[in-house]
């Protein structure tokens, strides 16, 4: 799957994790709405899919900027990210 990456998934707010495969080629903004959607589907638990999230490397605590594409990012196999509300 080059592809697409398989990143550790955080969201410390409903205190879930998930392993997920991202793709390589979206935008940030793109990817976030597609996490809040899976996880509100899954969990059902009500997600506000136009809120203000923000995308963070657990590791080097790097926030994401929306316009960037992964590709650009540090974000690779293992990467290990947290998805929280502003």
């Amino acid at each position: 799957m080059k592809n697409k990456v398989l990143v550790k998934l955080s969201m410390p707010e409903l205190l879930v994790n998930y392993d997920i495969f991202i793709p390589v080629n979206e935008v940030i903004w793109k990817i976030k709405k597609m996490i809040i959607k899976s996880v509100s589907d899954i969990s059902s638990i009500p997600l506000d899919i136009n809120g203000n999230y923000l995308l963070i490397n657990k590791n080097t605590s790097r926030i994401y900027d929306n316009n960037e594409i992964v590709i650009d990012t540090d974000i690779r196999n293992s990467t290990e990210l947290m998805l929280i509300k502003k």
